[in-house]
């Protein structure tokens, strides 16, 4: 993992022949993506977001808007930076958007510059994590799993650059308007709660621990951000009830994460696709430069 996909012959390492070749095999591209969980295609000279939007729209699935309150730069027509937080900081590990009602079912990354030291992107089998999490806390797992989860978020009223989780509810939501957000934040099962300094806070209950998609063998994948969330200067992660979740718990399955996670390398010109379904990923720290581009798909 990932299944790499190389180009079959030199004169068709260019970018309008994998578009091509990707239009023609729509259906089987999707099937390996959901086989394999990560699909890289490598070494077919794609330069710019341009390049990467026309791959993108070539695969037929329908775009999905980012909320969230990662940093993010609109670049060109689906493509977004990926998180702008500081590159000296790990993200932790995450299945894009699971906190909401519409996840994206593809994450696709590209990459216009490879870091110099560092930067890699891990991911981590989903299920992995659930047959580890039950093997070694059965009763705490199922207690999770019949209560359910209950996060919540504060998202600040203006964008803080120096946090990777510093996107103000502005551009998190996309409305200057209180009121707009207010009703756009309910509309996607989340309660609000506005804080004296302009601050918007977020209430998300109930979520699920574990979800099973169709296609994926019927495995259970550890659809939460518990560990991301759990204990932080502006998150929370408790169960449903608000029972808190013991922290030798939390921090185990930080562990098991860590253990289970595969340490992708950037070269110049990648395009990653990845099963959010299946997969959780992140970043590790790096050394700048380093640029990758996002678009996620419904």
């Amino acid at each position: 993992m990932p299944l790499v996909l190389l180009p079959p012959e030199p004169a068709k390492a260019d970018t309008e022949s994998l578009v091509a070749a990707l239009k023609k095999n729509r259906e089987w591209f999707d099937q390996m993506i959901i086989k394999n969980s990560a699909v890289l295609l490598r070494g077919f000279n794609v330069k710019n977001a341009e390049d990467f939007n026309e791959i993108v729209e070539a695969c037929g699935w329908e775009d999905i808007r980012y909320i969230g309150h990662a940093p993010r730069t609109h670049i060109f027509k689906r493509i977004w930076t990926a998180n702008e937080g500081p590159l000296s900081e790990f993200i932790y590990y995450h299945h894009e958007m699971v906190l909401f009602k519409e996840n994206p079912k593809k994450v696709i990354l590209f990459c216009e510059v490879p870091p110099p030291e560092g930067g890699e992107t891990p991911f981590v089998p989903s299920f992995r994590v659930t047959e580890r999490m039950l093997e070694e806390f059965p009763e705490e797992v199922e207690e999770m799993e019949k209560k359910g989860l209950m996060y919540t978020f504060t998202a600040p009223s203006t964008n803080n650059t120096s946090s990777m989780r510093g996107r103000g509810w502005q551009e998190a939501f996309g409305t200057p308007d209180p009121a707009e957000a207010e009703r756009r934040v309910k509309a996607m099962g989340m309660d609000v709660e506005w804080l004296p300094d302009g601050g918007l806070k977020t209430i998300i209950c109930p979520r699920s621990l574990m979800r099973v998609f169709e296609g994926r063998k019927g495995r259970r994948m550890w659809y939460n951000t518990v560990v991301g969330m759990h204990g932080k200067e502006i998150s929370s992660a408790t169960m449903a009830d608000w029972t808190d979740i013991p922290n030798h718990v939390v921090k185990r399955c930080g562990q098991i994460l860590n253990e289970e996670s595969i340490q992708f390398k950037w070269e110049k010109g990648d395009v990653l696709f990845f099963d959010n379904m299946a997969l959780l990923h992140g970043r590790r720290p790096s050394l700048p430069p380093r640029k990758v581009l996002v678009a996620t798909c419904k």
